[in-house]
C-alpha cells in the first residue's frame, strides 16, 4: 500500500478562505510539502500552520534558482526541471513507504501553481487528489468589487511575462483580464496596458484578502513597491464606471512598501514573506524505512553546514535547504539531534573525536549517489567539519563533489550578545591540544595578546583539560593589563544562555566549561555604562575612519 499524494489549494492570502476539506488533509497528512525561495520562507505554510500538527513531518522544498543565472549546464530551465525531479523523489520516498503527503499550494494547486510540476510526475504513479482553492484572480476581484465578466463575456488570464506587444494585443481585444506574474515584470505591463488603451480603467490589487492589501489604479502605481503576490485588473466595461469607480486605495489600509520581489518565473510561486519554523517530528524508530538505493549513474554529494550556536532561527535558509534536500544526515550525535527527524532520511550520529572516520563515511556514502549533509555547530569552516572532510576528500576521494555551507559562529553570537567586542581586528584561536601541542597554543596566544588583537578562545575548558585556561590567562597576563576586558559567553542561543563581563585580572577559570566562549578584549575594547561592549575602529593616533 503507498502513501496518497494531495494537491491542496489554500487561498490567496486569507487564513479564513482555506477550505475545510484543505484544512482535515493538512492536519491528517503524515508529511506536508511546501515550496520556497532560497530565502527559506514559505506563505502557503503560514496559511497552513493553524492546521498542523506536532509530529507531522515537513518536506521544505527549495528553488535553487529564481531570477539570478546559473551555472547549470541546461541553464535555468535545466536547473529548475532537475529541482522537480528531485522533490518529487523525495516526494516519492514517503509515499512509497505508505505515508500520504500534502504539497501545499497557496491560491488553486492548478493555478500557475508550483504543485502541477509535482503532480505531473507523481499522479500516474500513486493515487492522488487535487483540492481547489480559491484563486488570486476571485480574490482580486472581490477587493476591488467588481465582477470579472458577466452575460456571455470572455475573460482572459495572461502571465506578465509575455512580450509588451504580445501583451498589448490580446488586452486590445480582451473584454475583461486579469495579468499575473508581475513583481519586476510591472513597468513592461503596464506599458502593454498603455499601448492597448485600456491603461485609464486598468486595476493594480497586491496580497488580496491578507492584512498588507493594497488597491490602486494601474496608472498611479509605483514600480519599486511592486511584489510578486499582485495582479493586474481590467474590468469589463459592463461591470461599472472606469476610474470614475471610488478610490478604493482611500478607504483600504494602504500596505507598507515591499521589498520588490523576484520577476516571475517557474519558482516565484514559491515567493513568500512569512516565516517557517518547522515542527520537529519524532525520531524515526526501529521500523524506519530503509535507506533508499543510491542514484543510478552517480549525483551524490556531500554538503557540510553549519547549524548555527544554538538557537533554529539562527540557522540560516541555505542551510535549512541542504538539511531538507539530504538522503543522509552525518555528525556528531548532539548535533544531529537538533535537527528534526524526517523518516525519509537516515541519521549517522558519531562521538564527536571521530571526526576523520566520520567524513570517510560521509563520503563513501556520497559514492553510492546519496546526497549527504556533514552536519557541524556553528560554522563548519571554525574548528568543525570543514577541514576534515576536505582533507580526506583530497586524500582518497577525489571523486566526490564537496559544498560547505556557513554559518553563524559562536563568535560571532556572542559578541552580538554584548555589543560589538570584535568591532576591529580578532582572531579566534582553540585551546584544545587533541591535534597541535600546547605550548603551541600558548606561543600563539602570547603572540596575539602583543599584536593587540582580541582574542576568541574556543574550547576553552575541558574535565581532560582543566589546567590549561588558568595556564592561558597567565601567559595573556605577561602582555596584557589585568584591566583588560574578558567576555564569557555561555550557551549562546540556547536555554540556559548567559554573557558576563568582567576583567582579565578578575577572571577565574574555573567557571568555564565547553559550553562557554571565552572572549578577550584588547586595549581598545571599552565597556559602555550600561553595560555594552565594544571595540573602537580607530588606533590612538589615526583620525576615525567611516
Amino acid at each position: 500500500m503507498t502513501g496518497r499524494l494531495y494537491g491542496v489549494g489554500l487561498g490567496p492570502g486569507d487564513p479564513e478562505l482555506v477550505t475545510v476539506k484543505a484544512a482535515r488533509l493538512i492536519g491528517a497528512a503524515d508529511v506536508v510539502a511546501f515550496h520556497a525561495a532560497r530565502h527559506g520562507r514559505s506563505v502557503a505554510r503560514s496559511l497552513a500552520e493553524p492546521y498542523l500538527r506536532p509530529g507531522q513531518v515537513e518536506e521544505l522544498l527549495v528553488y535553487p534558482v529564481t531570477t539570478e543565472t546559473t551555472d547549470h549546464p541546461g541553464g535555468y530551465q535545466g536547473a529548475i526541471d532537475e529541482f522537480y525531479s528531485s522533490a518529487a523523489e523525495r516526494l516519492a520516498a514517503h509515499l512509497d513507504a505508505g505515508r500520504d503527503v500534502v504539497v501545499l499550494a497557496e491560491g488553486d494547486p492548478f493555478f500557475y501553481g508550483s504543485y502541477m510540476h509535482m503532480h505531473k510526475r507523481l499522479a500516474h504513479r500513486y493515487p492522488t487528489e487535487v483540492v481547489p482553492g480559491v484563486t488570486s484572480v476571485s480574490g482580486a476581484a472581490a477587493v476591488l468589487g467588481r465582477p470579472l465578466v458577466e452575460r456571455d463575456e470572455v475573460l482572459t488570464v495572461l502571465p506578465g511575462t509575455l512580450p509588451t506587444e504580445e501583451l498589448a494585443a490580446w488586452l486590445e481585444t480582451a473584454d475583461s483580464a486579469a495579468v499575473m506574474k508581475l513583481g519586476r515584470t510591472f513597468p513592461a505591463v503596464r506599458d502593454a496596458f498603455a499601448v492597448a488603451g485600456v491603461l485609464d480603467r486598468a486595476w493594480y490589487v497586491e496580497r488580496a484578502t491578507t492584512d498588507r492589501e493594497r488597491v490602486l489604479p494601474l496608472a498611479d502605481v509605483d514600480p519599486a513597491t511592486v511584489p510578486y503576490f499582485s495582479l493586474a485588473l481590467l474590468p469589463s466595461e459592463l461591470t461599472g464606471p472606469g476610474n470614475d469607480a471610488p478610490d478604493l486605495a482611500a478607504v483600504l489600509p494602504a500596505a507598507p512598501a515591499a521589498p520588490v520581489a523576484p520577476a516571475s518565473s517557474p519558482a516565484a510561486p514559491g515567493e513568500a514573506w512569512e516565516p517557517v519554523h518547522p515542527v520537529a517530528a519524532p525520531e524515526a524508530g526501529a521500523g524506519a524505512p530503509m535507506p533508499a538505493p543510491g542514484r543510478q549513474g552517480g549525483g551524490g554529494s556531500v554538503t557540510v553546514v553549519g547549524l548555527g550556536p544554538g538557537a533554529r532561527w539562527w540557522t540560516t535558509p541555505e542551510t535549512a535547504a541542504a538539511l531538507a534536500e539530504a538522503d543522509d544526515l552525518v555528525g556528531y550525535g548532539p548535533y544531529l539531534d537538533r535537527v528534526a527527524s524526517n523518516p525519509r532520511q537516515v541519521k549517522h550520529p558519531s562521538d564527536n573525536r571521530v571526526e576523520a572516520e566520520r567524513a570517510a563515511a560521509a563520503l563513501a556514502l556520497a559514492r553510492t549517489g546519496r546526497r549527504v549533509a556533514v552536519v557541524s555547530s556553528g560554522d563548519p569552516g571554525v574548528f568543525a567539519m570543514a577541514a576534515a572532510v576536505l582533507e580526506v576528500a583530497a586524500a582518497d576521494f577525489p571523486d566526490v563533489p564537496v559544498r560547505v555551507l556557513p554559518g553563524i559562529t559562536a563568535a560571532q553570537a556572542v559578541a552580538s550578545r554584548i555589543g560589538a567586542p570584535l568591532g576591529h581586528d580578532f582572531c579566534i584561536l582553540s585551546l584544545s591540544d587533541v591535534l597541535k601541542p600546547f605550548d603551541v597554543v600558548l606561543d600563539r596566544l602570547r603572540h596575539a595578546a602583543a599584536a593587540d588583537l582580541v582574542v576568541a578562545i574556543y574550547n576553552p575548558r575541558s574535565r581532560a583539560r582543566p589546567q590549561q585556561l588558568f595556564d592561558a590567562r597567565a601567559a595573556l597576563l605577561e602582555v596584557r593589563s589585568p584591566d583588560t576586558v574578558v567576555v564569557v559567553g555561555r550557551d549562546v542561543g540556547g536555554p540556559e544562555e548567559s554573557v558576563t563581563v568582567t576583567t582579565l585580572g578578575q577572571f577565574d577559570p574555573g567557571t568555564v566549561d565547553m559550553r562557554c566562549l571565552v572572549m578577550v578584549g584588547s586595549t581598545q575594547t571599552r565597556v559602555t555604562p550600561s553595560g555594552q561592549v565594544y571595540t573602537s575602529r580607530s588606533y590612538p593616533g589615526r583620525a576615525q575612519q567611516a
